[in-house]
């Protein structure tokens, strides 16, 4: 990376670090190729900082990059010229303080002080006064050159606008695109066997119940110092990706294999409900983390760590829920960096291995069972493109349709097919919600 890093940890003044955290997060995501998380839960220089100074750089990194394409267009209209080579890094920079400046109502005279200041620790000390004057025409003229963007346009990738307007038309390709913009709120699957119903969860947890029954939080905080954590009453899972366990219909006494099933979320579902879990991750990894959220909870499952693709059952299951690896574009929302680490190629490469894989899971199911398809993305190839072609050439098994009944009632989450499709624009009014994909189908011998 052209970007010194490691700087962060040795910086003192909280501020300061912080947002060196930030912008060295930004720099390993966009010129390392690293995902946003595993480069946080890495970062040398996060330990040094206290917990609210956590929380803000790791939103000041996600929001620059859910504002990539508006940041830069607006760095771009304050140049005459561009950037020289040897002065591109300190784009980076210009990236973080637009962000306080504009979209976290960072007061002005702070996000320039900080920016000058990281001009200067990272090397860049030609390039103050470029950095002080951009800063500054940016805090008065800032707001109304925001007005005049196509802000949908602008954030989303080439590749992935081209496709959602061709999926869904360009007028809810915008609607998705907007929703990527907002912090996701915090959803919760309560226990069934609860102490308490899950509008008195909604209640404790300051939350609200969505027509799914998941609880939605809005307010921040740490999820382990929440209510009824520590007791394993509940456990965090986006509403959506709530949805495609409960499309078995009633499992109680019955033999279900969970297959990519890490962190465990599906799993506990289906525990929940009374289902005998076979859960099945080839990271080891991440099976502990399944393990783990398991215990809490106070549940059981066999846990395999295997290659779906190579490993089997020692007998048919009745049922196989197979949460397929994906470009996770339907997650956004919670991992912004998506949109600037995959490209329509990473989609190509994971159709393939989803391929494989639904090939797996059908010879897992015993004749007259359930096959439920799914995967947290937005790129049809990655959905129905994937049971159109295992339904051409797999005569033993069929499209068993989704009703109303199956979706809460929700027509905008069935397709056509009768198959489950979420968008981030779904119950926008209430935050949103992951984009996600399902189907159920049924071996009939």
């Amino acid at each position: 990376m052209a970007l010194k890093t490691g700087i962060a940890k040795r910086l003192t003044a909280p501020g300061l670090s912080a947002r060196a955290v930030a912008l060295e997060l930004l720099s390993q995501v966009l010129d390392g190729g690293i995902p946003l998380d595993e480069a946080w839960a890495n970062h040398p220089g996060i330990g040094g900082l206290s917990e609210p100074d956590r929380a803000f750089a790791r939103h000041l990194a996600a929001t620059t990059l859910r504002r990539l394409g508006q940041i830069d267009a607006l760095i771009d209209a304050c140049l005459n010229k561009p950037l020289a080579k040897r002065a591109q890094d300190v784009r980076y920079v210009l990236r973080i303080g637009i962000a306080q400046l504009l979209f976290l109502e960072t007061p002005a005279h702070a996000a320039v002080d900080i920016a000058v200041k990281l001009t200067d620790v990272y090397g860049f000390q030609a390039q103050k006064g470029f950095v002080n004057a951009v800063l500054r025409r940016l805090a008065n003229e800032g707001p109304a050159m925001i007005a005049g963007q196509d802000v949908a346009r602008l954030n989303t990738p080439d590749w992935l606008w081209q496709s959602w307007c061709a999926a869904y038309g360009e007028e809810t390709a915008r609607g998705i695109a907007t929703a990527h913009l907002g912090e996701p709120p915090l959803d919760i699957t309560v226990k069934t066997d609860s102490l308490s119903s899950p509008e008195s969860w909604a209640k404790k947890l300051d939350g609200v119940l969505l027509p799914n029954g998941s609880v939605r939080r809005t307010k921040g905080g740490k999820v382990d110092g929440l209510p009824g954590f520590k007791e394993g009453a509940w456990w965090v899972q986006d509403a959506a990706a709530a949805l495609p366990a409960v499309l078995f219909g009633d499992v109680k006494g019955k033999r279900v294999i969970d297959l990519c099933a890490a962190p465990g979320g599906k799993t506990a579902q289906l525990i929940d409900r009374g289902a005998a879990v076979a859960a099945v991750d080839r990271s080891e990894g991440r099976l502990k983390v399944l393990r783990n959220n398991l215990a809490r909870l106070g549940f059981k499952a066999e846990t395999v760590a295997a290659d779906a693709i190579d490993w089997r059952p020692d007998h048919p299951a009745d049922a196989v829920l197979l949460d397929a690896p994906c470009s996770a574009t339907g997650t956004l929302r919670r991992h912004p960096d998506i949109a600037r680490l995959k490209s329509a190629a990473d989609v190509a490469s994971l159709a393939a291995r989803q391929r494989e894989l639904l090939q797996a899971a059908a010879e897992m199911v015993r004749p007259g069972g359930l096959l439920v398809f799914c995967t947290c993305s937005l790129q049809p190839e990655e959905g129905p493109g994937q049971i159109e072609a295992f339904l051409k050439e797999h005569a033993d098994f069929e499209r068993q349709r989704l009703a109303g009944d199956d979706v809460c009632r929700i027509d905008a989450w069935l397709t056509a097919e009768g198959e489950l499709r979420t968008l981030p624009c779904h119950l926008a009014e209430q935050g949103g919600m992951d984009g996600f994909f399902a189907a159920r189908l049924r071996r009939i011998r």
